[in-house]
Formats: structure tokens, sequence, C-alpha cells
């Protein structure tokens, strides 16, 4: 499982950011409680962040396989899927508060218990019930930044978490691939399992530090009478529901198709490097810190290749763009040329998450949003799980070569569905109505 992405800065609000960053937090005028909640989400994404990244690492050091791994991510995401339902009826019937406190307190100790009980069977179960924890901070991250911020500065606020997800990610990166020398440096003589088990340990350690700014914190009651991240069932009535809206009924396979694209590779790129590419650790931890560095970015320039383009027109040439570096990736092998290439597809893997989310905003009306929002990740995670636990099963057999090449081939055939189910129909005219609301 991954942590979700959220659109960055505006290129605009970006430049105003750097030029003056003391008057632009002034201008936006958070609160102590955002900044209260900013602390708690440093230290949950700060930890989770060095967890994923290390972990599927230090599954190989017990000879686990690309296989087994993909059954762990696949059950993940799928008690991801389970989980969310639940969390969303404990949010609405004993608030976000304690759903929060939670979520800061049950998922890190499961992963501790995780990093010593190395057997496949327990990994797969607890991997399952990691997923379903994690799931409350999904369902309460969004709608406790709603309470804490105003329409104004609401954008502003998700930026700078997402900002402190990517600096995170970075930071962890290097911490991973440099410790096991520092430590031998301080005359530690661990073995390199040990190393990792203790990172991890203490990565659970970094995101229990959120309880302490967790306790100062207190939410606003929400300012309507409905909950603001309503969870509506997927299920009952949804088929009549969708029946009515023929964009949804074509949008959601494709969206679903390319959530397979990103869950058959993204959850063993770590791996990738490690088995296929000979990379030592401290290298893997530069190159995954080089990569977040490339993916805030190139989510910067997303909006200028819109502006340019037009929504669809960008979107399918962002997904035509992630083809060609997996291509790449399967043709070059091994070797400095892999890496450039690999390094490409985490730059641009992102970009066309913000004009998908957007067309679906302007597609669908506002009474319906909630329920397709929840429908789309609901079929993006089931395919998803499948896709990671198929994509494994292949590597083990027939190497990463013949499978990057396989999902290069089906990436460049959603892109052309989606071009053709999607992209039929809308004039120049939408779709430059649709990237002015993109980029502000």
């Amino acid at each position: 499982m991954e942590l979700e992405p959220q659109p960055g800065l505006a290129i605009e609000d970006t430049f105003s950011f750097w030029k003056n960053p003391v008057g632009w937090l002034r201008q936006k005028e958070l609160g102590n409680g955002f900044w209260q909640f900013f602390a708690v989400a440093f230290f949950f994404t700060a930890g989770f962040s060095v967890y994923l990244f290390l972990f599927n690492l230090y599954l190989l050091d017990f000879h686990f396989n690309e296989r087994q791994i993909g059954l762990i991510g696949g059950a993940m995401t799928l008690g991801s899927l389970a989980g969310t339902l639940p969390s969303g009826i404990l949010a609405r019937r004993i608030g976000l508060r304690p759903l929060l406190f939670f979520s800061l307190i049950a998922p890190p100790l499961l992963f501790e218990l995780r990093a010593v009980w190395i057997w496949e069977p327990a990994q797969i179960v607890m991997a399952f019930l990691a997923g379903a924890l994690m799931s409350s901070w999904g369902v309460c991250f969004i709608p406790a930044v709603a309470r804490l911020t105003t329409e104004k500065n609401r954008p502003s606020a998700f930026s700078l978490l997402f900002a402190v997800g990517i600096g995170t990610g970075a930071l962890g990166g290097l911490v991973c691939g440099y410790l096991p020398k520092w430590l031998a440096m301080a005359g530690f003589n661990l073995q390199a399992t040990e190393i990792k088990r203790l990172i991890l340990m203490a990565s659970c350690g970094i995101v229990l530090l959120g309880i302490i700014p967790m306790m100062k914190l207190q939410l606003p009651a929400p300012s309507e009478a409905k909950e603001e991240a309503e969870i509506r069932p997927v299920g009952g009535h949804l088929l009549q529901r969708l029946k009515g809206h023929s964009f949804l009924l074509r949008f959601l396979p494709v969206m679903a198709l390319w959530a397979t694209i990103e869950a058959a590779f993204t959850p063993f790129s770590n791996v990738y490097l490690s088995r296929q590419l000979h990379i030592p650790l401290t290298r893997i931890g530069l190159i995954f810190s080089a990569a977040q560095v490339l993916q805030l970015c190139m989510g910067l320039l997303a909006p200028v290749v819109f502006r340019l383009l037009g929504l669809i027109n960008g979107i399918v040439t962002i997904q035509v763009a992630i083809a060609l570096a997996l291509g790449a990736m399967a043709a070059a092998g091994n070797g400095n040329l892999a890496i450039g290439f690999y390094l490409t597809f985490c730059a641009i893997q992102w970009m066309s998450f913000p004009g998908l989310n957007s067309l679906l905003t302007n597609e669908t009306p506002d009474k319906d949003l909630s329920m397709a929002s929840a429908t789309m990740m609901f079929c993006n995670a089931l395919a998803g799980a499948a896709s990671t636990a198929i994509a494994g099963t292949l590597y083990t057999r027939l190497g990463y070569p013949h499978v990057l090449a396989g999902i290069a081939c089906i990436a460049a055939v959603i892109a052309i569905l989606f071009r053709v189910l999607l992209g039929k129909e809308r004039s120049t005219t939408r779709q430059s109505q649709e990237v002015a609301q993109l980029v502000p």
C-alpha cells in the first residue's frame, strides 16, 4: 500500500512561496489547529514512508520472492478496501478525533509485529489487517483538513501536506540508505537484516510520536449538518444510479484498468532495483529520494501540459509516456540506462492524476460526486490488488524484462481506449474550460 498522493501547489503559487515563504504562509492565514494537524501528519507520513520503502527489501533478506511480496501487497490493498466503509461509519458515530488517535496507535503496533513475525501466511493476514487499520487515516484526513481550513486557504493546506509527504519520503530514503554505514562508523556491528529491522521498528515509533500534537488538537464541529467526508456504500442501488451516467460507465472501467498499470510495478520498484539491477541499499536510498523530488517537480509541471494540450490529450500523452518508459526499462535490462528510465517512469507516473480527478469532477453532478469517488476508489483498489498479486507471480516466473514489456503494451492500449471512449464527444472549448479550472 502506498500513501496516496495529493495534487501539488499550482506553479504561480509555488513561485510566490519560494520568493517569500513567511509572507506566503501569513497570507494563507492557516490557524494553530491546522499546524497541530500538520505535525500529526508529519509524524504519520514520515514513519510509514520509511517503513513502506524498506519493508519489501527486508522481506528479500528472508528469501521472499516477488510472488509472495505481490500476495502480501494485494492483501494490504484489499484490507484497505474492506476497512474504508467501517471506518466511515465509525467516523460518523464516534467522531474524527478518536478515530485519528486510533490510526496513530493501532497501525504502528501491528507494523511492529509484521517486522518480527516473518512467516508468509501470517504476513498475508497481517497485511490485510494493516490495510484495514490504515484506512481510518485516509477516511479522516480530508474532513479533518476541511474543518481546520477555509475554502480560500484549503488548496494551500493540502499542498503543504503533499510537500511534506514528498520531503519526508526523500529524507527517509536517504536515512535508510546511509544508516548502515553510520552505525558501522559508530562501532555497531550489526547484520544487514538487524539494521533493517531496527529501522522498521524506529519508523513505527516515529508514527507514535504523532500522539503528542494530536493530544492538543481540537477539531471544530462540521460547518454543515452533513459530514464533509460522508462514505457512501458501494452497493445497493449503485448500479441503478450509474445507469444514468454515460460518462461514469465509460470512465470507471478505463480508470480501473489504468490502476492495474500502477499496481503492477510500483509496489515492486525497490525490489526491481535490488534484484534486477543489483543495486546496494545505499544507492537505492539515493534513487528513491531523487525519484521523490522528481515526482514533485513533474507534478508542478502537469498543469502546463494540460494547458498546452488540453485535458484529454494531456492525460493520454502522459499515459503514452509512461508506457514508453516501462518499455525502455524492459529493453535496457541492467545498468545506468535502466536507472535513468526508472527515474523517468517515477517522475511522470503521478502527473495524470490531477487531470483524471479534474475530469471526474467536471463531468459528474455535485450530488453524485461522492458516489462516483467512492465507486472509483473501490474499482481501483480491487483492480490494483489483483494486479499486484498477478504481477508478483509473473515476475517470479518470467523475469522483469518480459513482464515490464507486457505492462508497457497494456498501458499503450489503455491510453488508446481512454482517447476513444472519453475524448470523442469533447470539444476544444470544453477542454479549455476544464484546464482553466484545473490551473488557478
